[in-house]
C-alpha cells in the first residue's frame, strides 16, 4: 500500500503493518515518518528494536538471523533497516522477498532508504513491499504543498496566520524544511499561541531559503522570472560552486536542443521524454519550454553557457554570475536591461 507522508499518522492509528519503506531525499520528511512509524510500534508493545546499515560490506545473514530468532521472553521489536542507496542489491532482494513472504507474527520490518527511482520501482522486492506493507515516499515540497505544510505545521503549535503571512514566512524559508520547522518552533516560544502578523515574522525570522540548481532549472522551464532570479542570486550568496550552476544550464539546454530538434521531424514526445528521462511532473516544465522557446534562444544560452566556461577557467573576462542571469533571462525571454531596469525601481 503506497500512503503520502501527511496520510501515515491516520494510518498508524488504526492499525500496524508488518513492514514499512519509507524512502526519499528530503531528510525531515524522512526522519518524522520513520520515527512516527517507530513511536506507533512501541505503543503497541515492540520494546526492542534492532539497528542495521546497509553498505557494501554489509552481511545480509546477520539481518536474516534476526529476523529468524525468538525472543525468550516473547518482546516484540522492531528491525530498523537503514538503506542509503536505495538498493538491496541481489541478496538484499532475495532477503526482501523471502521476509515477506511470511513476516514473524512478533516482528516489525522498517526500511528507510534514500529516493527510489522508477527502475527500482518495477524491482520484484519493491513489489512485494508495497502489496505486503506500507510504502510511504516522501518528496520535496514546492508552492502550494509547502504553503500547505507551513499551515499545517503553524496549526499543530497553535498558530495562525492569513495568507500573506504565511506566504512570508515560506518566502523566508521555502526549499528548507528544516528551517522552517525550527522557526515554526521558535514563533512558538516568542509568541505562544496567537495568530500571527507580518510584523511578528520580519521581527523573528531570518532568511533561512536554500535553493539548489534543480529548483532553479524548474523555474526557468516555467518562466518564473522574479523567483528564478531570487534563487541564482541564492545560490551565488551560499557559494554554490559555479561549474555546478554551468553543468545544469548547459545540460538542459542541450536536452532541449537535441529534444526541440526531434519533435520537428516527426518524433514522438513521449518517446523522447523516455530516452531523455524526463518523468512525472517535469514532463510538463519541459512542454512548456519547448512550447516557448526557440531553437535560436536555445543556441545563444549554449553560446553563453561557453562564455561562462571560458570566464571560471579564467580564459576571458567579465562576471561569471553576471553571464549567468544573462542566461537565465534568455531561457526566460526576457531582455537582460529591461528586467536589470525594473528590479532597479
Amino acid at each position: 500500500m503506497r500512503l503520502k507522508a501527511n496520510q501515515l499518522q491516520a494510518h498508524l492509528e488504526k492499525k500496524l503493518a508488518p513492514v514499512f519503506l519509507i524512502s526519499g531525499d528530503e531528510p525531515l520528511q524522512l526522519q518524522e515518518a520513520s520515527d512516527a512509524v517507530r513511536l506507533a510500534a512501541k505503543k503497541s508493545g515492540y520494546e526492542n528494536r534492532e539497528v542495521f546499515s546497509v553498505d557494501v560490506n554489509f552481511n545480509w545473514t546477520e539481518l536474516l538471523e534476526s529476523a529468524s530468532s525468538l525472543s525468550i521472553f516473547s518482546d516484540r521489536k522492531i528491525i530498523d533497516l537503514r538503506m542509503p542507496s536505495a538498493k538491496p542489491g541481489a541478496e538484499g532482494s532475495k532477503f526482501l522477498v523471502k521476509y515477506c513472504e511470511a513476516p514473524p507474527p512478533d516482528t516489525l520490518l522498517l526500511i528507510t532508504a534514500g529516493k527510489i527511482n522508477k527502475t527500482s520501482e518495477k524491482a520484484n522486492w519493491f513489489q512485494v513491499l508495497d502489496k505486503t506493507g506500507v510504502v510511504v515516499q516522501t518528496w520535496p515540497l514546492n508552492g502550494r504543498d509547502f504553503l500547505q505544510w507551513l499551515k499545517q505545521r503553524m496549526l499543530n503549535k497553535g498558530l495562525q496566520a492569513d495568507q500573506s503571512v504565511l506566504k512570508l514566512l515560506m518566502s523566508r524559508v521555502e526549499g528548507n524544511l528544516l528551517a522552517a520547522a525550527q522557526e515554526v518552533e521558535k514563533l512558538y516560544v516568542l509568541y505562544g499561541e496567537k495568530h500571527l502578523t507580518e510584523q511578528d515574522i520580519s521581527d523573528a525570522v531570518v532568511d533561512s531559503s536554500r535553493y539548489d540548481v534543480f529548483n532553479l532549472i524548474d523555474c526557468l522551464l516555467v518562466a518564473q522570472t522574479r523567483r528564478a532570479i531570487k534563487i541564482l542570486h541564492g545560490l551565488k550568496a551560499e557559494g554554490v560552486a559555479e561549474p555546478v550552476v554551468l553543468w545544469a544550464f548547459s545540460r538542459e539546454a542541450r536536452t532541449l536542443v537535441e529534444m526541440k530538434s526531434a519533435l520537428s521531424i516527426g518524433e514522438r514526445r513521449d518517446a523522447l521524454f523516455r530516452k531523455n528521462q524526463v518523468w512525472g511532473s517535469r514532463q510538463k516544465l519541459v512542454s512548456m519550454a519547448l512550447q516557448r522557446l526557440t531553437l535560436l534562444e536555445l543556441e545563444k544560452i549554449l553560446l553563453l553557457a561557453t562564455e561562462a566556461d571560458r570566464q571560471i577557467k579564467g580564459e576571458q573576462d567579465g562576471d561569471v554570475w553576471v553571464t549567468f542571469e544573462e542566461i537565465c533571462l534568455v531561457f526566460l525571454g526576457k531582455n537582460f536591461k529591461q528586467v536589470i531596469v525594473k528590479e532597479a525601481i
